[in-house]
């Protein structure tokens, strides 16, 4: 019987998916699950005991076939009898690589020994907050004799990996009535004889810990009120939080750039508005889980609600700089001349009082787990507090996990990333069109994409299409109103962190004789280009120097911005005025590191929104061919012959801002297949 039909494999899953889909079990990625069971070998014909065990990586809730690891058991035991020791027990690791069953399957995890070992068919291993609350306080071993008597047993912190695996197969050994057990510092390991049974008594544990706690807990936890420290009303709160993002993001990216996740959620404001949070705070995370994802602490704002933004800002560059300095100084505290290389000495949490939480990470999903992370690790705190003292592991001890080599190789295997990852995008009209084009060349890139335009409907729809809310937004934006583009901006800042990236693409075009062209006409044509460019890229610019990481800004101009065609003078003097825009703006920003390039296209018919609207018929009766030859006939009047398409109006945008560019500002490309007449002088 092959694994693919194998019914401990359908089991595995299935138990794996309902525990993961309830985020009171586990957290995010966090715990794995395993079943055994005897399968025919292929080579032999005879049976041979198999295990398969969630890999490396992966969540609980969303769990494949391809992400099970499967080992052959006879050679996962006969490991005990070669185990060189708890000081060399991270080469077992590779060694598990010699245990694998057949092609394919995830890569075997750090806590595969803790299933291999355990006698028993079924083995789950999750980071519930409520269990996590009883293995971090101080007296964690008494509470769980209290909690659950005989039927669960308490093992000491130790680092997961091997010994952790032998000591657990020990605890059960030595303990047949027991379900499980709570891990020191970490979460609840618990086993079965059917996958039904071992779902049973897992979430046993996790139900019989949330209710002590709710029956026992003490009603304030986290102290007192603090005066001053409340939460500010909702709009006051994420418009202070739009504010501040980039700032705090310009910080956390000292070491490498990152982008951001925003929690105002009732617990992150409950916690940050009583008097133990920066007692808490101070003491970090304890699950590995956690704080390999919120970094040893956070940078916590030591100020009242209500301070003053100017001096909110203030604070934050100086504790930051005393944040670096404190994590430069654990690392000397604890590496040792094998430890890797410090890694980036920036907050991957950062905490304001009566505003929320800003979390960080190398992509958008990263940072927002972060943020999850971190409320759980509030959720623990508040359950250890309310009947004990929160005790989290040693510092030493998070340190040996932080900067474990093992830790450090999962690194290194990640895949290199794309030209624009970690880059925000702003792109107007990005709704349909050569705007469309843009949004999805830059989000293939790796960028996060904020979908800016007027049509609600047609963002939404681009921003689904670029993949969800870790890449996109659909962002409502009338370029012409002052207050919705610093509206749009703001809301680029919340969903990501700030802003990289802006692309001035939205436009519409009327095409008449100068003595038709009535002052409407003319109004409208630069209020939505010249006078929108200029709104949006002043917001941009306002953004990128509060962040201080540079930036680009790109015009989606015209040929038409040197070219004179004809019945065209509202739109070509208004595409001159964003052409020079360009320059105006390459020569004041250059100081920040922002650079400031256009695109000239031209003939842009097939997908365009303009020329849908109409446009597209008044020039083909200009140039007196049908309509639907108008694309042809652009690109017969081209040097090369070749329609000029969306997508390479969008690959222009992505060359000038893709980094291989980095010292080219108040550039005009011309994407228009070769017209002579627009050539640049």
């Amino acid at each position: 019987m092959t694994s693919q039909s194998h019914p401990a494999v359908a089991e595995l899953l299935a138990r794996s998916h309902e525990l993961g889909a309830d985020r009171r079990n586990t957290n995010f990625a966090g715990g794995n699950a395993s079943a055994k069971g005897t399968a025919v070998d292929p080579v032999t014909g005879t049976d041979v005991e198999l295990m398969w065990v969630k890999g490396s990586g992966g969540d609980l809730g969303t769990l494949t076939e391809p992400g099970l690891a499967v080992l052959r058991l006879d050679r996962m035991r006969a490991l005990v009898d070669t185990y060189p020791g708890e000081a060399r027990e991270d080469e077992m690791v590779a060694a598990f690589d010699y245990c694998l069953h057949g092609k394919g399957g995830a890569a075997p995890s750090i806590d595969t020994a803790m299933h291999g070992l355990v006698d028993a068919a079924h083995v789950d291993h999750l980071h519930p907050d409520s269990g996590i609350a009883l293995a971090t306080a101080i007296d964690g071993e008494e509470l769980t004799r209290k909690v659950f008597g005989d039927r669960v047993v308490w093992v000491p912190w130790r680092r997961p990996g091997f010994q952790l695996g032998l000591d657990i197969a020990e605890v059960k050994s030595a303990n047949p009535e027991a379900i499980g057990c709570v891990l020191g510092g970490h979460g609840i390991t618990a086993w079965g004889v059917d996958s039904e049974g071992c779902k049973r008594n897992s979430l046993e544990i996790i139900r019989s810990a949330e209710a002590y706690l709710a029956e026992h807990g003490a009603a304030e936890p986290f102290g007192a009120v603090l005066p001053g420290y409340a939460p500010l009303p909702e709009r006051e709160r994420r418009e202070r939080a739009a504010a501040l993002f980039p700032v705090l993001r310009g910080l956390a990216s000292t070491g490498d750039a990152v982008l951001g996740h925003f929690t105002d959620s009732p617990g992150v404001l409950e916690f940050l508005s009583r008097t133990e949070h920066p007692r808490l705070a101070a003491l970090g995370t304890s699950c590995p889980d956690h704080f390999l994802r919120t970094k040893v602490a956070p940078l916590v704002v030591d100020l009242p609600a209500g301070t003053p933004l100017e001096r909110v800002i203030e604070r934050v560059r100086e504790l930051h700089a005393a944040y670096r300095e404190e994590y430069a100084a654990y690392y000397a505290r604890h590496a040792t001349p094998d430890s890797p290389p410090m890694r980036g000495a920036d907050p991957a949490i950062v905490l304001v009082p009566g505003v929320g939480m800003f979390s960080f990470g190398r992509n958008k999903q990263t940072a927002r787990v972060a943020g999850e992370f971190y409320v759980n690790a509030i959720n623990v705190m508040r359950g250890a507090e309310s009947v004990s003292s929160y005790a989290p592991i040693p510092e030493s001890e998070k340190f040996r996990i932080e900067y474990w080599e093992l830790e450090e190789a999962k690194l290194r295997r990640m895949p290199a990333a794309k030209p624009l990852a970690g880059r925000i995008a702003l792109v107007t009209g990005g709704g349909s069109g050569i705007g469309k084009a843009i949004a999805h060349r830059l989000a293939a890139e790796g960028a996060c994409v904020a979908v800016a335009d007027r049509d609600d409907e047609a963002a939404a729809s681009v921003a689904a299409e670029l993949g969800g809310a870790d890449t996109a937004i659909a962002v409502a934006a009338d370029v012409t109103d002052e207050t919705g583009v610093a509206g749009a901006v703001a809301d680029c800042a919340l969903a990501f962190g700030g802003l990289d990236l802006v692309v001035n693409n939205a436009g519409l075009s009327v095409s008449k004789p100068l003595l038709e062209t009535t002052g409407a006409d003319w109004d409208l044509q630069h209020d939505v280009m010249a006078k929108g460019s200029f709104l949006v890229s002043r917001e941009a610019a306002r953004a990128m120097i509060a962040q201080d990481m540079g930036g680009d800004i790109v015009y989606i101009a015209s040929k038409n911005a040197v070219f004179a065609g004809p019945n065209n003078v509202a739109y070509g003097a208004t595409k001159a005025d964003q052409a020079h825009q360009v320059r105006l703006l390459a020569a004041e920003l250059g100081e920040h590191g922002i650079r400031v390039n256009g695109v000239n296209p031209d003939g842009v018919v097939r997908g365009s929104g303009i020329f849908a609207s109409g446009w597209g018929a008044k020039r083909a009766a200009v140039y007196g061919v049908p309509e639907e030859k108008l694309g042809e006939f652009y690109a017969q009047r081209t040097l090369l012959k070749r329609e000029v398409l969306p997508e390479h109006v969008a690959n222009a945008v992505f060359v000038l801002t893709a980094g291989e560019l980095s010292h080219t500002t108040g550039l005009h490309v011309p994407v228009d297949a070769g017209v002579a007449a627009a050539f640049l002088r």
